[in-house]
């Protein structure tokens, strides 16, 4: 008797005392949701002892560190990375398959977030006729609009376009991204008429001239980079108008009065970072009782690693710069809504490999895998078994689109076609394994770089077989770097929590980049994203 008075009471203080851990954890007003694109984990490692208190240092000491977070799928690439981030799941649930794909409907490549039905806002050309209308699942961004009867707001900033629109969701207030045409930030009809008058005056300031007007020199003395490959290394692309890959980087007389340059260099982060304040205080967020969002992504750490690489002195000098914008990011954020009001998060929408020729140099096993000449080969092979027709409509992220309509014409049966294309393509050197869209859509790889192409393919928009290359092995670059890989140079991005409920701390234990989202949701009482397949952090709560 005496037990099952004590079990009843239990059940009836448990969620009494659930809900009261409620309570007693209000919501933060302002949301900043920090993406940095294309950033290792190993640079914070790496640059720490010349980063200032008051940027990625803060966010360690004062934050919570989930130093072991990975991508679960393939590819690893801008457009998915940020929609994963926000939905709480992978491109097999959300369908941004990657940045670009090819449309069997549309007989072409179709870029993720183009819109023929939208125009653009705040330009006479096509940069804005962008939207999510690809998106197929919700955001926490989303979610929190829905949650508060959609009083919430939410604003998604970045130069690159995919990367302000897909983590706002297909709901959100506004999307802005910078139009390298016209230097000025524009966004488009799914959102809005006109530009509000607060963007009109910024783009009035003319601050991307004004960058453009001073050359690109390092913060630090350049022998200090010792963090970095010398200067001038074979493994680095200079800039159009330069001889050598090289500091100082003469913008006045390269830039011929382009925006271009300015996205791959530290004015890029410089920019965005001055129109994410200049946001967040025109639309006063975080000044009501409704918790907003402010995605930010930086971009320009991307174009700086796609040309310089990842060990090149210019790559350490965007890291320590950036440092300087997030320092002032969450001073103003913090000085406008209260230190207490806020909750930061930082991640990455992908990595990058080491530059494959100084891995070679290094002997470390690397190679360059040509897809141009793997499609020719394709070709020519199936021309021969099958006769003169075209066969493959494309070979796009690593995978296979072949001709339907003609392999059903020409009576051929089609898992014949498809098994003797596996076959073929196995015996290229640096394919360690090719799998079908039966392979993908009828077994279920629960561990492993298979699982992270199934979590990947989206079969409406995917092709009919997907490739996987062996580590170290690229697409293409000779210089620079590149991504797209289910390999931890890829995958492996930090992960930090700071502000509003978040308990100083880290987390060694492995950490999906679609947990992201279910975590917030927990953390502020809300659905995840509909489509939500990621685990909510535990030891974030403990």
């Amino acid at each position: 008797m005496k037990k099952s008075i004590l079990l009843l009471l239990l059940l009836f203080i448990a969620p009494v005392f659930a809900f009261s851990q409620i309570q007693e954890n209000p919501k933060p007003k302002l949301i900043v949701g920090i993406v940095v694109d294309q950033m290792r984990y190993d640079y914070i490692t790496r640059y720490w002892n010349k980063f200032g208190e008051n940027g990625f240092r803060k966010l360690v000491k004062e934050g919570f560190n989930c130093s072991n977070t990975h991508y679960n799928y393939v590819p690893t690439y801008t457009g998915p990375g940020h929609t994963s981030i926000y939905t709480g799941t992978t491109p097999a649930s959300h369908g941004i398959i990657s940045n670009s794909w090819y449309s069997r409907s549309a007989g072409r490549e179709i870029y993720v977030t183009e819109d023929a039905e939208v125009n653009s806002v705040g330009t006479d050309n096509a940069s804005g006729k962008m939207s999510p209308v690809q998106l197929l699942s919700t955001t926490i961004s989303d979610e929190i609009r829905v949650a508060s009867n959609f009083r919430s707001k939410v604003v998604g900033i970045a130069l690159k376009d995919r990367s302000a629109i897909l983590p706002a969701g297909r709901s959100a207030n506004a999307a802005y991204w910078f139009d390298a045409l016209s230097g000025n930030w524009i966004s488009s009809s799914w959102y809005m008429k006109t530009l509000p008058d607060w963007v009109v005056q910024f783009n009035d300031r003319k601050l991307p001239a004004g960058y453009m007007q001073q050359p690109w020199n390092t913060l630090l003395p350049i022998d200090q980079y010792s963090e970095s490959t010398a200067d001038d290394v074979p493994y680095e692309e200079p800039f159009p108008g330069e001889t050598k890959p090289v500091f100082p980087h003469n913008f006045p007389v390269i830039s011929a009065g382009k925006y271009d340059l300015l996205k791959s260099s530290p004015y890029g982060c410089n920019l965005t970072r001055e129109f994410a304040v200049a946001a967040m205080k025109a639309e006063q967020l975080g000044k009501d009782e409704f918790t907003d969002v402010l995605a930010v992504s930086f971009s320009s750490p991307d174009y700086v690693g796609h040309q310089f690489g990842t060990h090149a002195i210019e790559t350490e000098d965007i890291y320590l710069r950036l440092d300087l914008d997030i320092a002032t990011l969450i001073s103003e954020t913090e000085k406008y809504c209260g230190a207490g009001n806020v909750l930061f998060f930082l991640t990455a929408d992908h990595a990058a490999i080491p530059n494959i020729r100084f891995l070679s140099d290094h002997k470390i096993l690397a190679g360059q895998f040509n897809i141009a000449q793997l499609t020719d080969s394709l070709n020519k092979f199936l021309n021969s078994t099958y006769g003169t027709q075209k066969w493959v409509l494309a070979v796009d992220n690593d995978q296979v689109y072949l001709n339907h309509d003609l392999i059903a014409q020409q009576k051929i049966n089609a898992n014949e076609v498809i098994s003797s294309v596996k076959g073929f393509i196995k015996k290229f050197k640096g394919v360690a394994e090719v799998l079908t869209a039966d392979d993908l859509s009828k077994g279920e790889f629960t561990f492993g770089i298979k699982s992270f192409v199934q979590k990947g393919f989206y079969g409406p928009r995917s092709g009919d077989l997907a490739f996987i290359l062996e580590p170290g092995y690229i697409e293409y670059k000779s210089t620079g770097t590149t991504h797209g890989a289910a390999y931890t140079y890829d995958t492996h991005v930090p992960l930090i929590f700071r502000g509003a409920g978040i308990k100083k701390g880290g987390y060694y234990g492995h950490v999906d980049i679609t947990d992201i989202a279910p975590t917030i949701s927990q953390m502020l009482g809300i659905q995840p994203p509909n489509a939500a397949t990621g685990k909510v952090i535990e030891a974030l709560f403990k």
